[in-house]
């Protein structure tokens, strides 16, 4: 079979690789689409420590069903569309014994310590799987990139009526606002790229700060009548914005961090006591957090178009890396059609 490697910083290709065998409790997907995630950008860009090379990327999958393992369920028929939940769970480590299994000590997501779903087929084991008929082919991919901004949203125990500052407007930002959205609150979205501005308001954003033409601290505490948000949700990964989460945010309030700052945070740290607020890290997402994904998107048929930057042919998926790369300021989400 075929599959797109990243064989060396900045260099990809797609080669012949050996086609998996189907195991008693694993299925066979015949990949579709395959969404490109900030950490397969990194992985390309020589700046993800937890990948070696060469690797297939790919964990953001949605494919069908062609041939499932004697003890598969029925219900994991041949020919059925399914979203594959990348992530691996040992069952015993404290956070799978916490059930918080998204945050599984020994976890070993698709495309980054594991080869990923960028190929034409896929072995996974069927737990892996939630199975879906109802969304377009291409939409399946955009699941779990959003899953991880509603984990993030549930992290933060967001209620109605509440205001939630959203660092950040890539998929996870975006997948924060919108889980925040459908729980009722009013949510400001915080991005530097213009050409973004129109889709996130078109969204639902109630509004949208330029920090780089607009002081954050002040537009939000004039909007908020100087309270500050009941909520934030870093998802950028930058120092700056890792400390403007707890200056923003209003006392006895609640702070999430999806981002991963790339290098060390130094903070005035008696906010922490004075606000008291919830300061909370955010990992990976929850097959609840899937599903609820699952049944917005088959709310809001229109959302998943918008969010789709450029799909791919697979004959294309060569020059993919480079075109994000050159055109992130305006890009949601690029994705690979395997299939084409």
């Amino acid at each position: 079979m075929e599959a797109l490697v990243i064989t060396d910083i900045g260099s990809t290709e797609i080669r012949e690789v050996d086609s998996p065998v189907c195991e008693p409790d694993h299925v066979i997907l015949s990949v579709q689409h395959v969404g490109l995630c900030g950490s397969d950008l990194n992985t390309y860009s020589g700046l993800n420590p937890l990948v070696s090379l060469p690797r297939i990327p790919g964990h953001e999958i949605g494919g069908i069903i062609t041939e499932a393992g004697a003890n598969v369920p029925s219900v994991f028929a041949i020919g059925k569309s399914a979203i594959v939940i990348p992530y691996t769970t040992c069952g015993t480590c404290s956070s799978c014994s916490a059930g918080r299994p998204n945050a599984c000590r020994y976890n070993r997501t698709l495309g980054v310590q594991q080869d990923g779903g960028m190929s034409s087929l896929l072995k996974i084991h069927y737990d892996r799987l939630i199975l879906n008929d109802t969304l377009p082919a291409k939409h399946l991919s955009l699941v779990e990139p959003l899953s991880v901004g509603f984990h993030a949203v549930s992290r933060g125990r967001v209620a109605p009526g509440e205001t939630v500052v959203v660092l950040g407007g890539g998929m996870i930002g975006v997948g924060a606002m919108l889980g925040s959205l459908a729980r009722g609150a009013k949510v400001f979205m915080v991005e530097i790229s213009e050409p973004k501005r129109k889709t996130l308001l078109e969204l639902g954003a109630h509004t949208v700060i330029n920090p780089e033409k607009t002081d954050v601290l002040a537009e939000v505490s004039e909007r908020t009548g100087d309270e500050g948000p009941n909520v934030v949700i870093e998802a950028v990964g930058l120092p700056q914005t890792f400390r403007a989460a707890v200056d923003l945010a209003s006392f006895a309030g609640r702070v999430v961090y999806v981002g991963y700052a790339k290098e060390e945070v130094s903070y005035n740290t008696s906010l922490f006591n004075l606000k008291e607020l919830d300061i909370m890290g955010s990992r990976n997402a929850t097959r609840a957090d899937f599903e609820d994904v699952i049944r917005f998107l088959e709310a809001n048929p229109t959302i998943g178009d918008k969010l789709i930057s450029r799909a791919f042919t697979w004959t294309e998926a060569e020059k993919s890396f480079d075109y994000w790369k050159e055109n992130r300021n305006e890009t949601f989400k690029v994705i690979i059609d395997v299939a084409s």
